[in-house]
């Protein structure tokens, strides 16, 4: 199998490529990144537009700035799109939606089998915990550029979807006036060191406090799921994808 590796010069593009030089079932014969780099064993674009070997799928892990180009390409040449990337618009993924009309996309703000368990659990506990205020907290190490990160959002969102009442979001709090309100959901970043990502979850009650809590402990974890999903996208048929579908979920 034949994988164009989009932000193959980045931290995440380089674990992708040491786990798939790891494995006999594919290789990456191509790389999409705004700088060519040295030493690498296939040959790096500046350019989508000047690829020219065949794809089997590809896996985007880049930079958001670059996403019309990505989809643009893997549009035009249909092309599997496995879209890794965080910090998307409303626009970004609407147009994703389309996109789906045309080829297989596999979208997710998260890789890790973990979260996607997490999200199955704050789902579950929202039926329940119906008088317990919610908090997320998520932590990155300090080069990440989007926050609140994709899968904070995607923690909200799952909390809202099983509401009998949609949480307002709060993001952060400041100031002398920065009482919670009622059915607030607050979302908090923290950007630290090389924190690869951690999720938790607060349901604080009266005299009472669970959390829920999701540590990566390095970018292996997302990287193994991108190359899962790559394999899994490649033979489907034109439609939205995400991890619940590939894990049966």
């Amino acid at each position: 199998m034949k994988i164009l590796l989009s932000g193959c010069n980045g931290g995440m593009g380089k674990t992708i490529q040491s786990l798939v030089s790891e494995r006999d079932d594919m290789e990456i014969v191509a790389g999409f990144d705004s700088t060519k780099s040295s030493g690498s064993p296939f040959t790096v674009y500046t350019e989508l537009n000047d690829v020219k070997e065949n794809i089997d799928a590809i896996i985007d892990f880049s930079h958001f700035s670059a996403f019309d180009a990505i989809v643009d390409f893997a549009e035009d040449k249909k092309i599997p799109l496995v879209m890794a990337t965080t910090g998307l618009s409303q626009e970004n993924e609407d147009r994703l939606i389309e996109s789906a009309k045309l080829i297989p996309v596999f979208r997710t703000a998260n890789m890790s089998i973990g979260v996607n368990v997490l999200l199955g659990l704050v789902s579950q506990a929202e039926k329940m915990l119906k008088d317990f205020d919610i908090e997320i907290i998520e932590k990155h190490h300090n080069k990440k550029v989007d926050a609140p990160s994709g899968t904070a959002l995607m923690l909200a969102n799952a909390i809202n979807e099983n509401a009998e009442k949609k949480y307002v979001f709060t993001y952060g709090r400041e100031g002398t006036s920065a009482k919670r309100q009622q059915h607030e959901l607050g979302i908090h970043a923290v950007r630290g060191g090389t924190i690869a990502g951690e999720h938790t979850v607060l349901y604080a009650g009266d005299d009472e406090n669970i959390e829920i809590k999701h540590t990566a402990t390095s970018k292996k974890v997302f990287a193994k799921g991108a190359i899962e999903a790559a394999r899994f996208i490649a033979a489907q048929k034109n439609g939205m994808y995400d991890m619940k579908k590939m894990l049966g979920l």
